[in-house]
């Protein structure tokens, strides 16, 4: 492991705002033991000692705090066969009203090929902050091209759901912090590979999340559903012999990218 200065980057035109207490973060993450870049994005914004907006590499090290508690937040889009001009707002906001409540569905085959939590009350609910499910109509087309290669009518609703790993990711992380505060962990060692395992758990927890409130959303509508998209914007993973940890920061290399 070299000792060499990390990167510092917040890639943003020059008429963004972006707190100072932001880039103080960043600059301050960026001396971390064995982290080569800190970039932050156009909404960098302070986090709890880290910021949010923001993509970090690390060689040798994960540092789950980085991550932080919603181990597997990202967004999830779908195509809807609900058309714009025949859109019902009031009636169907009626019919949404209890999606704050438990699922009445079944977990255990939800989340066969994952594997079941203590937390699976959760499953199919959105949780608090920013997190949201919403119909979405298409405003405005700058590339008929791409529109029809995603799959997306211009005349039709979409489905956008925000959300992540609820209560599951606030254990996971609360476990590392209980034992090594904000400490990373040496790649390789047991306890980073047991945080490794946890937090790739989470991270398939959160993607049949937001997949069983769609279809709960859609169910409550009586609308069908066509997947677009699902990408994780809180996470870790191996990235050239390095660890990339974003945390809210989405991949530019999974498709179509969901800016709220």
């Amino acid at each position: 492991m070299t000792t060499e200065q990390a990167k510092v980057r917040v890639i943003a035109s020059q008429k963004t705002w972006i707190e100072g207490e932001a880039v103080q973060q960043l600059e301050g993450t960026a001396r971390l033991p064995g982290m080569r870049a800190a970039i932050g994005m156009p909404d960098l914004h302070p986090g709890k000692g880290s910021p949010i907006g923001a993509a970090f590499l690390c060689e040798g090290r994960v540092y789950p705090h980085l991550v932080g508690n919603d181990i597997g937040c990202g967004m999830g889009l779908w195509a809807t066969d609900l058309l714009r001009r025949k859109a019902k707002r009031d009636r169907w906001a009626e019919r949404l009203g209890d999606l704050d409540g438990p699922w009445d569905g079944d977990p255990a085959a939800a989340l066969a090929g994952v594997g079941t939590t203590e937390f699976d009350a959760s499953l199919g609910t959105i949780g608090g902050g920013n997190h949201f499910a919403e119909l979405q109509a298409i405003d405005r087309v700058e590339d008929a091209a791409g529109l029809a290669a995603a799959g997306l009518d211009e005349g039709a609703l979409v489905l956008l759901v925000h959300s992540g790993s609820r209560g599951l990711g606030e254990s996971i992380l609360r476990a590392h912090v209980d034992s090594f505060a904000a400490g990373g962990l040496d790649v390789g060692t047991p306890d980073a590979d047991a945080y490794l395992r946890r937090h790739d758990h989470a991270v398939g927890w959160a993607r049949v999340n937001r997949a069983v409130i769609a279809g709960r959303f859609a169910e409550a509508l009586g609308a069908e559903l066509t997947p677009v998209l699902d990408v994780c914007h809180n996470s870790v993973v191996a990235a050239e012999g390095c660890w990339l940890h974003r945390k809210g920061a989405a991949p530019s290399t999974e498709g179509l990218v969901v800016i709220p």
